[in-house]
């Protein structure tokens, strides 16, 4: 079939495997090219398809040589649909993985499910026996939880009465406002139980039981915080709730992981497009304002050179981790620099729908979304009939 993009809402439904090949192999070069480190050799990558967490098994496999364990909920392609993005992210890097001789195998389910952290202890059990690198970057709307059989949805809402900001439709080009009400409790209860830490704990917790963690094992999860700009909708909302949660978890894991002499850790990283982010309210412009802002400075990353940057200057430093009092490393510090955000506080005001490719970075937001799905990526013929029916390597075998 011919695959085109087709936006509904901040969603994109349709993915093009050759696109999305073509930026994986984009990643793989970049961690090529910085060259190798010595670090954790055998690593699962809880939420592994996409956004920090492709990038994470990616430095894993290119700049550390580990053998990874990814798992993820992503769909295949049939008669009338493209596989989602991850699933042809997670085809293209086994592929390439395993051409370079490099262990890389796959899980696909409901990563918050008890038989999928029994398949993942099963083949840690089989093929790596031990794990010291654990990420957990799981982002979904939705958990079903294990024990209870209980369905959560996560909102994103402000937690202190409404809140009212602009903000932007990037394929229209349009700066509205936006009036959003207040969460209810329930609906705080269920954001965190969707994005908090209960499931990261249960993973440790099962994997520790199974035997399954090396001397010195190392978890990282990951964490956002932002300016003050977007605290309302964020930091101090529904989702920032279960961030915190997320912190609290990670002191409780350390002390578990204490026998282990292992550690928890959250890396608080930059803001970037992700599908995730794309849904927040407001965070899309700031994006774009922040994304001018960092070119022009030249110290604009995406999540490749971002969890680069976390494996060689952090998790992998001879001289050790670099972390604030809350244990936690700050990899958005060039992000929050005072020049930054003071020029985004002073243009904010300014930016309507007449300017908005003036004062912000609105095109290059809309690119980095659309290469998301493997689309706008130089050198694919888009007009070309594409096979949508892609295998990835170690499922169903």
């Amino acid at each position: 079939m011919m695959i085109q993009p087709k936006i509904r809402g901040f969603i994109c439904t349709t993915a093009h495997p050759k696109g999305c090949r073509q930026v994986v192999l984009e990643q793989i070069d970049y961690v090529k090219s910085k060259g190798l480190f010595n670090g954790p050799k055998n690593v699962l990558i809880i939420g592994a398809s996409t956004g920090y967490g492709l990038a994470s098994r990616i430095v894993s496999t290119f700049g550390n040589e580990a053998k990874t364990i990814g798992v993820f909920f992503e769909k295949e392609a049939d008669d009338k649909r493209t596989a989602s993005a991850g699933w042809y992210n997670t085809a293209a890097f086994e592929d390439i993985a395993h051409r370079e001789n490099y262990y890389a195998k796959s899980i696909n389910g409901d990563a918050f499910s008890d038989d999928i952290k029994k398949q993942t202890a099963d083949l840690i059990r089989k093929d790596l026996k031990k794990i010291d690198l654990i990420i957990y970057s799981l982002a979904s709307p939705r958990r079903i939880h294990p024990k209870t059989g209980e369905v959560f949805s996560s909102v994103l809402k402000p937690t202190s009465g409404s809140y009212e900001n602009k903000t932007v439709d990037a394929f229209r080009g349009e700066v509205k406002n936006i009036l959003i009400e207040e969460a209810t409790p329930q609906e705080i209860d269920s954001t965190i139980a969707v994005m908090g830490g209960e499931d990261w704990e249960m993973w440790i917790n099962f994997l520790a039981k199974e035997n399954l963690l090396a001397e010195g094992v190392t978890t990282v999860a990951y964490s956002y915080i932002g300016p003050e700009l977007t605290h309302r909708i964020y930091k101090d909302g529904t989702i920032g709730k279960a961030k915190e949660h997320l912190r609290l978890s990670a002191e409780k894991i350390n002390t578990q992981l204490k026998k282990y002499q292992g550690r928890a850790l959250l890396s608080v990283n930059k803001a970037v497009v992700t599908q995730a982010s794309a849904a927040i309210p407001v965070v899309p412009l700031y994006i774009s304002l922040l994304f001018k802002l960092m070119k022009d400075k030249g110290t604009h990353e995406g999540c490749i050179e971002q969890i680069y940057r976390l494996y060689k200057d952090h998790l992998c430093a001879s001289d050790g981790l670099h972390s604030d009092a809350n244990n936690q490393i700050r990899l958005d510090d060039l992000e929050m620099q005072d020049d930054i955000q003071e020029a985004i506080v002073a243009l904010w005001p300014q930016i309507n729908s007449e300017n908005l490719n003036k004062l912000t970075d609105i095109e290059g937001y809309r690119h980095e979304f659309y290469r998301l799905f493997g689309f706008h990526v130089e050198g694919i013929d888009y007009h070309a009939e594409v096979d949508p029916h892609v295998k990835i390597a170690s499922i169903g075998v």
